[in-house]
């Protein structure tokens, strides 16, 4: 029999509304969020264990990476597999710095819900029975952290919430998902390529990461800087290209020993330094790292492990573009 550990830390799927306040909020324990499923998972031994009680737009670096670090230690204790039920808002960004820290190569899954437990069609349910099995199953060996959502499973580096409320959320964009979950059946279609694990102790908490939009200024990257900023994310306009004040400010970031990293603000493609004039092309020569299709917000959690490791700024180079693919 497979022995899986299910780590819950709140979020949606452990959520009901106080009919008093009206508002929705994680409350539900690991053990009755256990109780309420109700879908066959074949023989598994579920073990669960309670690591934080948060909405996931509450969660942060450091305790994403305790958590990440937490789920390492389960797999040593002789699981075979963890599931980690988690709030949808920050997942993709927990479950990508699970892949990069976590060494073992048994199955992490993490899940979730957009339907709080108390509404008449909660969909968390059926999302921990899939990704029980998927976690127990041979076929998720080796894939890395993984999203398991709407009888699909994706995965962390590709892997973002596409809509506020829709039960298929997660997508993988371009890239697809890794396979389905289909009855008591895993499929697998594809298997991660760009993956890396970091032996990290610690991660950086201050990185910025700033949108732009037209006619953005230079405020928001000199504030950040000059305010405890160890790098900073930008998500730029199409291939990686900014406002001529963003570009003259981040050369200026550059030379002050910040790292900063471009990315797009577009969600599929990836950037390249072409354009001059204050393009990308301009913002290359002036030491901006592209970050290839990685999303601004993975880019961040990369960075928060890489700063996290004392990476010389070449090293942080080669490993940001590499996993950029």
């Amino acid at each position: 029999m497979r022995k899986v550990c299910l780590i819950t830390t709140g979020g949606t799927i452990a959520s009901q509304r106080d009919p008093h306040s009206g508002h929705v909020t994680a409350s539900i324990t690991g053990s009755e969020l256990r109780a309420m499923l109700t879908y066959p998972i074949g023989e598994i031994d579920v073990t669960v264990d309670d690591f934080c009680k948060v909405g996931s737009y509450a969660m942060d670096l450091p305790l994403s990476f305790s958590l990440a670090r937490h789920v390492s230690r389960r797999l040593e204790d002789g699981f075979d597999g963890v599931v980690v039920a988690h709030g949808t808002d920050t997942m993709e960004e927990s479950a990508f710095m699970a892949d990069l820290v976590v060494g073992s190569d048994k199955p992490i899954v993490y899940t979730g819900a957009q339907h709080a437990a108390d509404e008449p069609n909660p969909d968390g349910p059926q999302n921990l029975a899939d990704s029980l099995r998927l976690a127990a199953s041979d076929e998720a060996c080796g894939l890395g952290a993984v999203i398991c959502f709407d009888h699909e499973f994706h995965a962390a580096r590709d892997v973002t919430k596409s809509h506020t409320s829709r039960t298929d959320t997660f997508l993988s964009a371009e890239h697809g998902k890794l396979g389905d979950i289909d009855g008591d059946r895993v499929v697998v279609h594809r298997k991660p390529m760009l993956r890396r694990v970091y032996d990290a102790d610690r991660v950086a908490t201050d990185i910025d990461l700033i949108k732009l939009a037209m006619g953005t200024s230079d405020r928001y990257v000199r504030f950040a800087a000059d305010n405890g900023a160890q790098a900073l994310v930008l998500e730029g306009f199409g291939r990686g290209n900014a406002t001529p004040a963003v570009t003259a400010a981040a050369a200026d970031v550059i030379k002050k020993g910040i790292p900063v990293i471009m990315t797009s603000r577009c969600q599929r493609g990836r950037v390249k330094p072409i354009y001059g004039n204050g393009g990308g092309k301009t913002l290359a020569e002036a030491g901006i790292v592209f970050a290839g299709d990685l999303s601004g917000q993975k880019a961040r959690v990369l960075l928060s492990v890489l700063l996290g490791m004392d990476l010389s700024g070449d090293q942080m180079r080669a490993e940001i573009e590499y996993l950029g693919g």
